[in-house]
C-alpha cells in the first residue's frame, strides 16, 4: 500500500512537500511517480524517480519548481513543490511501478497508487 500526505491551501508562490510512504513492501526495483488530477480530466503525469539509481523525470509544466526525491531509510518518496501556481490545483497521487526499467509517464504503467491528496493554490 502507498500512502500520500502532505497537501494544503497555499497561496501562489508557497511551497508544500508531498510524501509517499509504502508500506508492507520495500521499494527496491521500483519507480515511483506523482501524479495528479482535476475533474472532468485525465490524471497526468507530475514527476518521477527511480528507486534504484535515482533518475528522475519532470513534466514540463513543473520542471524548475518540482523536486522529487527519495529517503531509502524512511522508504519514502516525496515531492517538493515549490513557487506554486494556482494551476497547480489538484488531487495529486503517488503510484508505484513495479520492476520498472525507466519511469513511466503513463498512469497505465503503474500497479498500485496512493489515495491522493488535495493541493489548492489560491491566487
Amino acid at each position: 500500500q502507498l500512502q500520500a500526505s502532505g497537501g494544503g491551501l497555499v497561496q501562489a508562490g508557497g511551497s508544500l512537500r508531498l510524501s509517499c510512504v509504502a508500506s508492507g513492501r520495500t521499494f527496491s526495483s521500483d519507480s515511483v511517480g506523482w501524479f495528479r488530477q482535476t475533474p472532468g480530466k485525465e490524471r497526468e503525469f507530475v514527476a518521477g524517480i527511480m528507486w534504484t539509481g535515482g533518475s528522475t523525470a519532470y513534466a514540463d509544466s513543473v520542471k524548475g519548481r518540482f523536486t522529487i526525491s527519495r529517503d531509502n531509510a524512511k522508504n519514502t518518496v516525496y515531492l517538493q513543490l515549490n513557487n506554486l501556481k494556482p494551476e497547480d490545483t489538484a488531487v495529486y497521487y503517488c503510484a508505484a511501478d513495479l520492476y520498472a526499467l525507466r519511469v513511466g509517464l503513463r498512469p497505465v504503467s503503474y500497479d498500485f497508487w496512493g489515495q491522493g491528496t488535495q493541493v489548492t493554490v489560491s491566487s
